[in-house]
C-alpha cells in the first residue's frame, strides 16, 4: 500500500465511523396535532334551514374568485394585487429569507473545504558567526557566518473541517427551517388573500356609494320638486310659510348627503390604489351606470377540508411542526460534539520545488467536547421548547375553531341578509307608493306638508336600508370566500 493511501486510512475511518453513528435523531418526532371537526358547517345550505342560494358560485376560476361578480373593473384591479401590493411584496422577501436560511442550515451537512498559500523571503546582517550553513526542518538552506543572507520559503494546502450531526441536532435545525419556510410561504398565501378580499370589499363599497350618490341625487330632485310645489302652494295663499322652510331644509339635508357620499368615495378609492399597489393619484374608476342586485355565494365545504384551504391554518400547523423540530435541537446539547479537521499541502524553499512529493505534509485529526455541568441551563431550554410547542399547537387549535366561527357567521349571515332583503325591497316599494299618495293629497289639500316629509324620510330610510343589506350581503359573500381560503390549498406549500 502507498504511503498517500496510508495517510488516508485514518480520515476514512473517521468518516466511515461518522457516518454509521449520524442515524440517531433525538427529540420528538412531529405528528400533527388533533383538532375536533364537526360532520357539516350548522349554517350551510340544507333541507333543514330550506336556503337555497340565489346566485351560487359553483364554476368560478381556482384562485380567481372575484370573477363570480362579473366586474371587469374588479378583475384588472385584483390582478395587480400580487404583483404591486407591497403588503404582498413584504411577505415576498420574509419568504425568501426563510428559504435562504433554511439552504444556510442545509449546508451544515456538509465538510467546509479551504485552500491557502504563503510565500516569505526573510533575511538578516551579518556577525561574528562561524561560516556555514544550517538546513531547516522545510529543506530551507540557512547560511551562517559573518555577512548577510536571504532566505525564501513557500507553501501551498488545502483544509477540511467537517461537525458530523451525530444525534441529528441539525437535522432538527432543518426540519424546523423547512416548517418555518412552509409556514411563511403560507403567510404570503393569507396575505394574498387577505389584501384581495379587502381590495373586493372596497371596491364594493365604492359601488354602493355610486348607487347612494344616485339615490340622493334623485332624492334632491324630488325634494327641488316639493320646495317649488310649496312655494308656489304659498304664493297661492293656500299653504303657510313653515311648508317652504320645511321643504327647503330637506332639500338641502339632501344636497348634504350628496356631498358627504362623495368624500367617502373619494376616500375609499384612494384605499383601493393602495391595496393595488398604486398612488391615489394614480387610479381613477369611473362611475358605473346600474348596481347589480345578485350576490355570489360561494359554495361550502366540508369542515375538514378547512384545515386543508385556509391559508393561515397551515400557517399556525407548520409553525407547530417548527416548534416540536427545536425540542430536538436543545436536546441534542445533552450529548457531545465532534469535529473532524484533515490538511494536507506543501512547504519548500523555491517555488519550482513546491509540489514535489517529498516536500508534502499532511495532518488528520478530531476533538469532542461535552458539557459536565451547567446547573440546569440545558434542562431549562428543553422545557422551554416544550412549553413553545405546547403554545404553537394551542395556538393551531385556536386558528382552526376560528376558522369554523368565521365560515359559520358569514353562511348566516348570507342566509338572514337574503331574506331580509326581499322584505327590505317590498318595503321600498310601499314607501315609494306612500310618497306619490301623500303628495297628491298635499296638493289637493287633504293633508298637511309633515305628512308628505314624513312619507319622503320613510322612503329615503327604506332606500338606503336596501343598499346597506346588499352592502352586508356583498360583504359576506367576500368574507365567506376568504374564510374558505379563496380556493388556495396546503398542497401548494413548497415541500422543502
Amino acid at each position: 500500500m502507498t504511503p498517500s493511501r496510508l495517510r488516508l486510512r485514518p480520515l476514512a475511518s473517521g468518516l466511515a465511523l461518522a457516518l454509521m453513528v449520524s442515524a440517531c435523531t433525538v427529540g420528538p418526532n412531529y405528528t400533527r396535532p388533533a383538532v375536533t371537526t364537526p360532520p357539516a358547517f350548522k349554517e350551510a345550505p340544507s333541507a333543514q334551514n330550506g336556503w337555497v342560494p340565489s346566485q351560487p358560485m359553483d364554476t368560478i376560476q381556482r384562485g380567481a374568485w372575484w370573477s363570480a361578480f362579473n366586474d371587469p373593473v374588479l378583475d384588472g384591479l385584483e390582478q395587480k394585487v400580487r404583483i404591486s401590493n407591497q403588503n404582498v411584496a413584504a411577505a415576498v422577501a420574509a419568504y425568501d429569507e426563510a428559504r435562504a436560511l433554511t439552504a444556510a442550515d442545509r449546508a451544515s451537512f456538509f465538510p467546509t473545504l479551504s485552500a491557502s498559500g504563503s510565500g516569505t523571503r526573510s533575511g538578516g546582517g551579518g556577525g561574528s558567526r562561524k561560516s556555514g550553513t544550517t538546513v531547516t526542518s522545510g529543506g530551507t538552506v540557512v547560511p551562517t557566518g559573518s555577512g548577510s543572507y536571504a532566505v525564501s520559503s513557500y507553501g501551498a494546502s488545502l483544509g477540511a473541517s467537517w461537525a458530523p450531526d451525530l444525534w441529528g441536532r441539525l437535522r432538527r435545525q432543518v426540519q424546523s427551517d423547512v416548517a418555518a419556510s412552509q409556514a411563511t410561504a403560507a403567510d404570503l398565501a393569507n396575505a394574498t388573500l387577505s389584501a384581495q378580499a379587502q381590495l373586493a370589499a372596497d371596491y364594493l363599497t365604492l359601488r354602493i356609494l355610486d348607487e347612494e350618490k344616485r339615490l340622493y341625487d334623485d332624492t334632491v330632485k324630488a325634494d327641488q320638486r316639493s320646495f317649488d310645489i310649496t312655494q308656489n302652494r304659498y304664493k297661492a295663499g293656500v299653504a303657510a310659510k313653515t311648508d317652504v322652510i320645511t321643504a327647503q331644509t330637506q332639500l338641502l339635508a339632501a344636497q348634504a348627503q350628496a356631498v358627504d357620499v362623495a368624500v367617502q368615495r373619494q376616500q375609499t378609492e384612494h384605499a383601493i390604489a393602495v391595496l393595488a399597489g398604486m398612488a391615489p393619484a394614480e387610479l381613477t374608476i369611473a362611475v358605473q351606470p346600474s348596481l347589480s342586485q345578485t350576490v355570489p355565494t360561494p359554495p361550502p365545504v366540508v369542515p375538514s377540508v378547512l384545515l386543508q384551504r385556509r391559508p393561515d391554518i397551515a400557517a399556525a400547523e407548520r409553525r407547530a411542526a417548527e416548534s416540536s423540530a427545536l425540542i430536538g435541537v436543545q436536546v441534542a446539547a445533552y450529548y457531545p460534539t465532534f469535529n473532524l479537521t484533515g490538511s494536507f499541502g506543501y512547504d519548500a524553499s523555491s517555488l519550482g520545488n513546491l509540489f514535489n512529493a517529498a516536500n508534502d505534509v499532511w495532518s488528520f485529526g478530531g476533538s469532542a467536547a461535552e458539557t459536565l455541568l451547567d446547573f440546569g441551563a440545558r434542562q431549562a431550554r428543553v422545557r422551554q421548547a416544550k412549553a413553545a410547542y405546547a403554545q404553537s399547537v394551542a395556538t393551531y387549535r385556536q386558528t382552526v375553531l376560528s376558522a369554523f366561527q368565521q365560515v359559520e357567521d358569514e353562511l348566516v349571515a348570507l342566509r338572514v341578509l337574503e331574506q331580509e332583503a326581499k322584505v327590505r325591497a317590498q318595503t321600498q316599494a310601499s314607501a315609494r307608493q306612500a310618497v306619490e299618495l301623500t303628495l297628491n293629497q298635499y296638493k289637493a289639500g287633504t293633508l298637511d306638508y309633515t305628512s308628505v316629509v314624513a312619507a319622503q324620510n320613510t322612503a329615503l330610510s327604506a332606500a338606503q336600508s336596501v343598499l346597506t343589506v346588499l352592502q352586508q350581503r356583498q360583504a359576506a359573500s367576500v368574507t365567506l370566500v376568504e374564510a374558505l381560503g379563496g380556493g388556495w390549498t396546503d398542497a401548494d406549500l413548497p415541500k422543502r
